[in-house]
């Protein structure tokens, strides 16, 4: 799944509080809070999907519930549970700085 960011997204990160956007899809500020420039918004939607697109690896390594892999050691040894392990790892490395 491929996530976008909306300009709201970036707004309320760069605003914070609370803030609305009705059906019309302009955005309502409260409680004196001062809009953000164009250029701001714009720069905080790419440092959002950066941010996001770096840690796709994370999203990806899914592990299996610690509840399994408690269950695997007791059952089957701490190198089962390792194999298991290195299999998500190997699958998903972490990209390189």
């Amino acid at each position: 799944m491929i996530k976008t960011f909306e300009k709201f997204d970036a707004v309320r990160s760069l605003v914070g509080g609370e803030l609305s956007q009705p059906l019309d899809g302009i955005i309502r500020y409260h409680s004196g809070q001062t809009p953000p420039s164009d250029s701001a918004i714009d720069t905080k939607l790419k440092e959002l999907q950066a941010d996001y697109d770096a840690k796709q690896y994370q999203r990806d390594r899914l592990y299996p519930p610690i509840g399994e892999q408690l269950d695997e050691i007791y059952h089957n040894g701490i190198d089962e549970w390792k194999k298991t392990i290195k299999k998500v790892k190997d699958a998903h490395p972490k990209p390189s700085e």
